[in-house]
């Protein structure tokens, strides 16, 4: 399998297919997945002729089970290692959730030439969590709360995300498919606790808000209207007011996993933004 080795002796798994002069489409994952996340996405934009590439974060999937550097900071130095590594040119990074606040805090700060443009689906930023400056925020004991059950009963906890919330799986009416379920318990449970457990404050409480300013390239927000997970309203409705070239675009009654229950409509917005 390929990996890459950071700095401080990390190995980051990824997935490279596709013809290595074609536009590289660099896909994020949430918590607390890996690249596996992706795959409707992948094969889609494979079929269409673009080079695919996504990274199981570290903590994640197959990637070492660090106990350390698990925080957006270490996260961006990251994915800048591995853009350096497959030399990745006029790249489009596309994050899910926590993955879209790693794209953020790394496209501020890649090096000119690497990133042609962003795409943010579900995702965390401007920041998740309650405070005085950002009154809308879920409070501290909702995370609090997810960092226990990561800590104590993750296996079941896992099981409950997945079949509840994240795909909307608890609305009424809902098409619950168990396989679904499964394979987010299966990512889930291929990472560390550790990771996973320190990963929780760095998606609810890092301020993306001067990332999203200091952006230069264009930005697609995706966001469902029912995302339970991340809630539209103190997300994408306020990013969208931040960011310089900011296109924002949202789905009535769509779940924070909609890149998996509703991937024909997903892909098809992201290939017209892409081509755009």
């Amino acid at each position: 399998m390929p990996f890459i080795t950071t700095r401080d002796g990390t190995e980051i798994f990824y997935k490279d297919w596709g013809a290595k002069t074609a536009q590289p489409l660099v896909f994020h994952h949430g918590w607390p997945l890996s690249a596996d996340d992706w795959d409707a996405q992948m094969m889609f934009f494979l079929e269409h002729g673009y080079r695919v590439i996504a990274h199981d974060r570290r903590g994640h999937g197959r990637s070492t089970q660090t106990d350390t550097g698990n925080e957006m900071d270490t996260y961006a130095a990251d994915v800048i290692a591995l853009a350096a590594a497959l030399d990745l040119k006029d790249a489009i990074h596309i994050g899910h959730s926590t993955g879209g606040g790693e794209v953020a805090h790394y496209v501020a700060r890649a090096e000119a030439g690497r990133v042609a443009k962003a795409v943010l689906i579900g995702a965390v930023p401007p920041i998740m969590v309650q405070s005085e400056a950002n009154p809308g925020g879920l409070p501290i004991e909702v995370f609090d709360s997810f960092r226990n059950q990561t800590a104590t009963n993750r296996a079941q906890f896992f099981r409950d995300v997945a079949s509840g919330p994240f795909y909307g799986y608890n609305r009424e009416g809902a098409e619950v498919k168990q396989a679904v379920i499964d394979n987010w318990w299966r990512q889930g449970m291929a990472g560390g606790a550790k990771a996973h457990y320190d990963c929780i404050k760095a998606f609810s409480e890092t301020d993306f808000t001067e990332d999203l300013k200091n952006i230069e390239v264009p930005v697609l927000l995706l966001h469902g209207e029912d995302d339970q997970i991340v809630p539209i309203a103190d997300s994408a409705l306020l990013g969208i007011k931040l960011l310089k070239h900011g296109t924002l675009k949202t789905y009535p009654g769509l779940p924070h996993g909609m890149a998996t229950t509703h991937a024909e409509t997903i892909n098809a917005d992201l290939l017209a933004f892409i081509r755009s």
